[in-house]
């Protein structure tokens, strides 16, 4: 499994551990992911891998529907695109 948010594709960085005696080290920075499920009104329940900063994110823009439906596509990983074609193809289902 990868350390990659399944919304928002925010992944591990690099950098330095720099010492006193400004020593350089490689480190890897590894983002905060935790297990989320998401109520969503047309899917039902959706658990996903993502990052605490994008679990904030969906809360602020008023749930996981609101959230993928007002986010571009180019800016979603390919889990979250998959999510946002079945949102919008079980809404078109229920407005018919």
């Amino acid at each position: 499994m990868s350390r990659r948010c399944e919304l928002t594709g925010k992944g591990v960085m690099s950098g330095n551990n720099v010492s006193h005696a400004k020593n350089k080290t490689r480190r890897r920075f590894l983002p905060n992911l935790q297990m989320a499920t998401f109520t969503s009104e047309t899917l039902g329940n959706v658990k996903l891998r993502v990052s605490t900063r994008a679990i904030r994110t969906v809360e602020k823009k008023g749930g996981i529907d609101s959230f993928l439906m007002g986010t571009t596509a180019l800016k979603l990983t390919d889990e979250a695109k998959r999510l946002k074609r079945r949102l919008v193809k079980a809404s078109a289902l229920a407005k018919a």
